[in-house]
């Protein structure tokens, strides 16, 4: 955990009522803590299972491509009050995301694989932790 003070964890369901806006109620207050993110007024710990969370309702639940999911995430975990522990992998796992056809925890997998042991039975994952 990081050690600043004041800072909230987030959870998917906020972030999926922000990027959805599909409940006029719950989009409101999702926006108002957005909006204190980006004005720099209020911090959030976006955890990588929330991620994971948020990746697997959008893709199965909605139907959003790879590419948007992977675009608006990056988006929203680049704000300046948005931290995610090893977000230079959060990054890397969301590019990952966007062009191969793997879960998103494989992608934060073969994310991590870079310069770490990846012990998997799964050949895609496996090609794509050697194409690193």
């Amino acid at each position: 955990m990081p050690s600043e003070k004041n800072i909230s964890l987030i959870d998917a369901n906020v972030i999926l009522r922000y990027l959805l806006k599909d409940n006029a109620e719950l989009y409101a207050v999702a926006e108002k803590i957005f909006n204190g993110v980006m004005e720099g007024k209020v911090k959030v710990l976006i955890l990588e299972s929330v991620v994971a969370e948020v990746v697997y309702v959008l893709q199965k639940l909605y139907n959003v491509s790879r590419k948007e999911i992977s675009e608006v995430l990056k988006e929203l975990i680049e704000l300046r009050g948005v931290k995610v522990h090893n977000k230079r992998q959060m990054v890397k796992a969301l590019e990952i995301f966007s062009t191969k056809n793997l879960d998103f925890v494989d992608c934060l997998l073969c994310a991590y694989g870079e310069g770490n042991q990846v012990i998997t039975f799964d050949r895609n994952l496996k090609k794509c932790i050697s194409a690193r």
